[in-house]
C-alpha cells in the first residue's frame, strides 16, 4: 500500500524534528476524537484535537484535548485578536493542506500558529492525526509544544 501524500508530509516532519512515535493508520477513519479513543483503547482527554480557526484572518492551530471544547472568546482575548471562529473546510485546507478529520500539528505548507491545550499535560501518551482520518501518531505534550512551536494554553 503506498503512502498517502499528506501522511508522508506529516511523517518526514516528524522525522526531521526527531518525533519518537510511529504512524498508525487505522482501517477506518477516526474524524473526531470519541471514535480516535474508542479505535485506540485510551480516554477521550488523550486524542489532541487539531482545529483550525479563522484568527481576524489568519490560521490559528488549537491542539485540545478531546474532552474539552475551545471557549473561542476567552482564547481572542489572549491572543488579543477581535474574534475566533470555526474554519471553513476550504480555509482549512488551504492554510494546512489537509482535510478535517485528519489536520496533523505538523506538515503544513507554512508554519501555522499553534496553541496547545494544557490539559493534554496530565496523559503520558496523547495521539494526534497524522494528515488523513485514518491516520494517528502517538506523541506527548512537551513533544506537541516541541514539534508545533506552540504556546501552551487553557482553552476552556
Amino acid at each position: 500500500m503506498s503512502t498517502h501524500p499528506n501522511v508522508q508530509l506529516v511523517a518526514d516532519a516528524l522525522a526531521a524534528a526527531g518525533a519518537t512515535g510511529e504512524i498508525k493508520i487505522l482501517d477506518d477513519a477516526v474524524p473526531t476524537a470519541a471514535a480516535a479513543a474508542e479505535e485506540l483503547g485510551c480516554e477521550v482527554g488523550a486524542i489532541a484535537n487539531s482545529l483550525i480557526f479563522d484568527g481576524d484572518g489568519a490560521p490559528v492551530l488549537i491542539l485540545t484535548s478531546g474532552a474539552h471544547r475551545v471557549d473561542t472568546a476567552k482564547v481572542a482575548a489572549e491572543l488579543g485578536i477581535t474574534k475566533l471562529r470555526r474554519a471553513t473546510p476550504e480555509f482549512v485546507r488551504e492554510h494546512t493542506g489537509q482535510a478535517i478529520g485528519g489536520v496533523a500539528p505538523v506538515g503544513h505548507p507554512q508554519q501555522v500558529r499553534t496553541l496547545v491545550d494544557t490539559t493534554l499535560d496530565q496523559y503520558a501518551e496523547v495521539w494526534a492525526a497524522a494528515g488523513i482520518p485514518h491516520s494517528v501518531f502517538p506523541t506527548s505534550y512537551a513533544e506537541l509544544l516541541k514539534l508545533t512551536n506552540g504556546t501552551p494554553i487553557t482553552v476552556n
